[in-house]
């Protein structure tokens, strides 16, 4: 580790780190439910001047949540990615995907 320049005689021990660009790890569950267990839920973003749908927990496998986007995309005929347990489609879909994810059995929260 580099001496950083503004640490005024601190001894920061094992525990204590100067340096802010090191970020910790986030705890992502590896836990995998059936589709009855899931409480998801939407969000919307702007991105580059278009909407987002966002619709998240998912806790699967990531091939089961590929084959999973793979189905809701052909179904709603736009596009999507999955990033870490979260399905993102282009546009304002939320009550066509709600539609699709119930058929599957998927819970929602309230």
């Amino acid at each position: 580790m580099k001496k950083n320049l503004f640490e005024m005689g601190a001894d920061f021990g094992d525990e204590w780190v100067s340096d802010n660009k090191s970020k910790p790890s986030k705890k992502i569950s590896t836990e995998i439910k059936p589709p009855e267990k899931h409480q998801l839920h939407f969000a919307k973003e702007k991105r580059r001047g278009k909407v987002v749908t966002l619709v998240k927990p998912f806790y699967l496998q990531k091939a089961e949540l590929q084959s999973l986007l793979k189905t809701l995309k052909k179904k709603l005929g736009t596009g999507g990615t999955v990033k870490e347990n979260v399905l993102e489609f282009q546009g304002d879909i939320p009550d066509k995907l709600r539609q699709e994810l119930e058929i599957l059995n998927y819970r929602f929260k309230k």
